[in-house]
């Protein structure tokens, strides 16, 4: 599952132009039109916007660094079910608690260290946690469990990460989803996961030359690192590799570096709630990193 996966309770917002934002006090519309100041915003408004999967494919392959990747993803638009539904519940779906704030309501962009040793990839962003706060793992409970872990192993400033801008870094990591969109029901469908591959396999390339290792949060996203991996041309070993936790597999570059993928379980409510996953199983796996 993806973070925040306890079923989203619906309100309707009343109609309002722009909201105040929880750390800076900007107003802001929701969805937070890029380059209009929300914090980490990479875009700007003149950032390119791919509206089909092949301009993903193109604006993916073109980018030159992390900083323009997210930029491009960010304002992606090549999933009309995706699109819909983020901007849906940025609208009229908020959560009764946060009714009073602006929703990002745009997919989620990278966060953490420009040159990552470790690469961290999640399932896709929950409807009231990234894709309303506009940061991954940001807001939820899910996120709150993946940032006190990655603060115990000193990749994390902060132990919390409760809005974009609260002062949250990363150092020697970075967090990155399969889809970078909320999806309904938290399922995205494999049109959806294919299309958004392309900015994966993006991610992938461009940090390569510095990682050591990457984790996998959830089967969802341990098959998607490794379809990703093949698309680029690494070897990866076959049978495909059994996601379980703590699973750890070799994969090679096509520059012949080795870079190790291991498996955590989703640190979804649906996981961490019920003993699935806890804190020690989750500090073991990271120690590993």
């Amino acid at each position: 599952m993806p973070e925040g996966d306890v079923p989203e309770v619906d309100v309707t917002a009343e109609s309002v132009t722009a909201l105040a934002h929880p750390v800076t006090g900007q107003l802001f519309e929701s969805p937070a039109p890029p380059g209009t100041g929300w914090p980490g915003d990479p875009a700007t408004a003149l950032t390119p916007v791919a509206r089909t999967a092949k301009q993903v494919e193109r604006l993916a392959g073109r980018a030159r660094s992390l900083a323009e990747l997210d930029a491009a993803m960010s304002v992606c638009r090549a999933c009309p079910r995706l699109v819909k539904w983020r901007e849906t519940v940025a609208t009229e779906g908020k959560r009764a608690s946060f009714v009073d704030q602006p929703y990002w309501g745009r997919p989620g962009p990278g966060f953490g260290d420009p040159e990552p040793a470790v690469l961290v990839i999640g399932l896709a962003p929950a409807a009231n946690g990234t894709n309303r706060t506009g940061r991954m793992f940001t807001g939820d409970r899910s996120g709150d469990w993946i940032y006190a872990a990655l603060h115990r192993a000193g990749f994390a400033s902060q132990s919390t990460s409760s809005h974009s801008g609260d002062g949250q870094t990363l150092t020697g990591a970075r967090i990155v989803a399969a889809v970078r969109c909320a999806p309904p029901a938290n399922k995205p469908t494999p049109t959806e996961r294919d299309t958004c591959g392309h900015w994966l396999d993006r991610d992938l390339a461009l940090t390569a030359p510095g990682l050591r290792s990457m984790l996998a949060l959830g089967a969802f996203g341990w098959d998607a690192t490794l379809a990703s991996a093949r698309r680029l041309g690494w070897q990866v070993p076959r049978p495909k590799p059994r996601f379980t936790h703590g699973a750890e597999v070799t994969l090679v570059t096509s520059g012949g570096r080795p870079i190790r993928l291991l498996g955590s379980y989703h640190v979804s409510q649906q996981n961490t709630f019920t003993g699935k996953l806890t804190e020690a199983m989750l500090d073991k796996v990271l120690a590993r990193l």
